[in-house]
């Protein structure tokens, strides 16, 4: 398994389109890939589960990844974060 922390510099946080590109992202690996904030978790893939947080600027997300392309995934992910929220 593997996790790595996020913070989320985006003024408007993880809004729909952010959230699209996530989940969009997500889907393109095997893992289960899973969005954490404020002690709830959420699947990646699932959009209205990640819209259901409502990440504000500011937020810190962690994001874990378990299956075969899990290291992929979470460079996949990081790569999304850094160049649409942030």
């Amino acid at each position: 398994m593997q996790e790595k922390t996020f913070t989320i510099t985006s003024e408007t946080g993880i809004h729909a389109r952010p959230a699209t590109l996530l989940v969009n992202k997500a889907g393109q690996f095997n893992s289960e890939i899973e969005l954490a904030f404020n002690e709830k978790k959420v699947n990646l893939k699932s959009i209205m589960g990640v819209m259901s947080l409502g990440v504000p600027q500011g937020a810190q997300v962690v994001i874990t990844a378990d299956g075969n392309d899990e290291e992929a995934a979470i460079e996949g992910i990081q790569e999304v974060l850094e160049n649409h929220l942030s």
